[in-house]
């Protein structure tokens, strides 16, 4: 409850500042998190969100990101957190379609090396990367995100799925979150950070169709799982409220 309430009386940057910055300091960070503020939210609001961090904690979101991740997670958080996308609608189509077809063959040939997906997910505006991984689905008839899972389940893929899932649709992502969290009720010791962070950082932001989508993806009322967590009744009262149960 302390940390619920904690979170919430700050504003949404610095908010996410803490989050990232619980995250990089915990014995068993969960980089997905950095990858969610990123990837889900607009330009403007990560830039709010580091110099939040650095106001906060005297140090760089970028400095405690190179000294926490390893090699190949660390290019990517990198990448991502020190871009500054262009956030119109500004696209490409026939780049587009020559991207997701080298993105395709690197797939298909296992050199990807991560290094060409990790460019262009911290280069290219939200607008252009969603056409091209449509453009890619279109061509391949799999979303990228399924193509991703082919490499296995170690971190660097799982960051990868994540930061791609953000930008396609972050509210399937929430949705996927909060059911994961919610069926594991307590295995484990991150499960009610997960949740309750989720619901916190999207309160504002778009629960309601994070709220739809649920409903698409588990055919379940997202308000009836929560509230059979374990959260004690103080928390579970406010995670309710925040979620807007009801409305």
């Amino acid at each position: 409850l302390q940390r619920a309430i904690i979170l919430w009386t700050h504003d949404p940057a610095e908010r996410d500042a803490i989050r990232a910055n619980e995250v990089l300091k915990g014995r068993n960070p969960q980089l997905e998190v950095i990858v969610e503020i990123v990837c889900a939210n607009s330009p403007h609001h990560l830039q709010t969100v580091k110099q939040a961090y650095c106001a906060l904690f005297n140090s760089s979101l970028e400095k405690d990101i190179a000294a926490r991740a390893q090699t190949h997670k660390q290019k990517l958080l990198l990448g991502l957190v020190g871009s500054f996308r262009y956030d119109k609608r500004v696209v490409d189509m026939q780049f587009a379609h020559w991207e997701s077809a080298d993105l395709f063959e690197a797939m298909q040939t296992k050199e990807l090396g991560y290094d060409d997906l990790i460019y262009i997910l911290s280069t290219r505006n939200a607008c252009q990367l969603k056409d091209s991984f449509k453009m890619y689905e279109q061509q391949f008839k799999l979303p990228i995100y399924e193509d991703l899972k082919s490499y296995g389940g170690d971190d660097l893929t799982s960051l990868l799925k994540v930061a791609v899932q953000c930008i396609v649709c972050p509210e399937k992502h929430f949705a996927e979150v909060v059911n994961t969290s919610t069926r594991r009720l307590g295995m484990h010791d991150n499960d009610d950070d997960t949740l309750s962070g989720a619901i916190i950082s999207r309160a504002e932001v778009d629960m309601a169709n994070v709220r739809t989508e649920y409903s698409n993806m588990f055919e379940a009322n997202l308000d009836d799982d929560v509230a059979e967590h374990s959260f004690g009744d103080n928390t579970k009262s406010l995670i309710m409220t925040l979620l807007g149960a009801g409305v």
